[in-house]
């Protein structure tokens, strides 16, 4: 079977994040990146060339195949920033719903920066997100 495309690396978090050429985007990234730790108490990681993500939980796909996959992850994208998280758990919604200008996929929230979101619903979002993951992992 294929290796997945998207693993954890040994590339620098902190290059990554320096490399960043919109100050006020690298701001936003380390801000989420403080988020992230704390909830997840791991340290960042980098996942493929443009992922930094935070401890790891077994995913299995729909074919049967299992990988590795962060307990919450982001990205600086063009566009926005991607938020990596769980697609579902109780509190999504609710959350959602008071956390500001963003969209959503599946598992992502995309956010343009992070003085356009409530920056307490966004904790509260990747705590629960992080806290359901790890419940589910077990």
């Amino acid at each position: 079977m294929a290796e997945p495309k998207t693993r954890a690396t040994g590339a620098s978090v902190g290059a990554f994040l320096a490399g960043i050429e919109d100050a006020q985007v690298r701001r936003d990234c380390r801000a989420v990146m403080d988020m992230m730790s704390k909830a997840t108490k791991a340290k960042p990681r980098m996942w493929g060339g443009s992922i930094v993500g935070f401890g790891t939980h077994p995913i299995k796909y729909a074919s049967g195949r299992e990988a590795d996959w962060p307990i919450a992850a982001f990205s600086p994208r063009k566009q926005n920033i991607v938020l990596y998280l769980s697609a579902s758990f109780p509190a999504r919604d609710a959350l959602l719903k008071t956390l500001g200008n963003h969209s959503c996929g599946k598992g992502c929230v995309y956010i343009k920066r992070i003085s356009d979101v409530h920056v307490p619903t966004l904790r509260a979002l990747v705590n629960a997100s992080v806290k359901h993951t790890l419940r589910n992992a077990r």
